[in-house]
């Protein structure tokens, strides 16, 4: 065999090795990139695990059905609202977050776009009394919860909270209030709730439990840490506390009970009129509405007459 033969053979050889491990290392790159991808998939598909409810479902769908319809049949007059921009601007405010790191800068911009103007002697505050004061609101519309304004409207009932990985929202699991203060119902109730007070104005309403043993007033509650303490004084003129008893009791608390005692305390501090009056007698009527037959309401029927 000549020497230029055993040369070109030589050159073959090493042109194919060179071809096959060429192919060797694609194969590793591509099996490797694979791995890599789905290890990825995997990690990122990981959730933070919580005790609360997770975020409800369709969230997207529910807020903005429940903003349109505010703002076309609830309250016209925010006809020129963006309901797109205020979906897509709450979205931003939790999502891919930790649901434990939210600010009240992360709200703001959502606040700015949703805040409205209260009507003067229309707010009515609560607290323990959730189903009684709505009930109430849906029958003399005089009065407005905050539940009843565009912020409050559209997030009643609703859990939402974020996750650091894909798909940036957890709808298996969110924190509850007693796992994380800086989550996002809260921030976002605080919030709304200091706003709802701060545009309070004339005479405004507060509707107490007075069957609950603990006391009607409770200064860790939402009114008792962040309503009344952003009530202007130079705009309220009087806070009327309306304390409800349940039908057929029990009566742990009046006007004069010690919880009652300490709330006027804080509010005259303030430079705030207080009054109280027990069962208040339009709601305590409510009251009466589901069960009609009881001994309370026909002392309220004669009451009445």
């Amino acid at each position: 065999m000549s020497l230029q033969n055993r040369s070109s053979k030589t050159r073959q050889r090493t042109i194919l090795l060179v071809i096959i491990m060429v192919l060797i290392v694609t194969i590793v790159a591509v099996l490797a990139a694979v791995l890599l991808a789905n290890g990825t998939k995997e990690t990122s598909m990981q959730l933070l695990q919580w005790k609360g409810r997770g975020t409800t479902k369709n969230l997207q769908e529910v807020i903005l059905g429940r903003c349109y319809n505010y703002i076309t049949t609830v309250n016209p007059e925010l006809r020129d609202k963006d309901c797109q921009n205020i979906w897509e601007t709450m979205q931003k405010a939790f999502i891919y977050k930790n649901p434990c790191n939210i600010t009240t800068e992360d709200y703001q911009p959502l606040l700015d776009l949703a805040s409205h103007p209260i009507p003067c002697n229309k707010s009515l505050f609560w607290s323990k009394t959730s189903d009684l004061v709505h009930r109430y609101t849906k029958t003399n519309h005089h009065f407005l919860t905050l539940e009843d304004t565009l912020l409050g409207y559209m997030a009643d009932g609703v859990s939402w909270c974020g996750n650091p990985s894909s798909p940036g929202i957890n709808y298996e699991s969110c924190p509850k209030w007693s796992e994380c203060e800086s989550n996002p119902s809260s921030v976002y109730w605080k919030m709304a709730s200091k706003m709802f007070a701060e545009a309070a104005c004339g005479v405004v309403q507060v509707m107490l439990n007075g069957s609950i043993e603990a006391g009607a007033f409770r200064s860790n509650s939402i009114f008792g840490s962040v309503e009344i303490f952003n009530l202007d004084p130079d705009k309220v003129s009087t806070v009327q506390i309306w304390l409800m008893q349940n039908i057929g009791g029990p009566a742990s608390e009046s006007c004069t009970g010690r919880s009652i005692t300490r709330l006027k305390s804080i509010l005259e501090e303030r430079n705030l009129r207080v009054s109280c009056e027990d069962n208040y007698r339009p709601v305590q009527l409510l009251q009466c509405a589901s069960d009609p037959d009881h001994a309370d309401c026909r002392l309220c029927t004669n009451n009445v007459q």
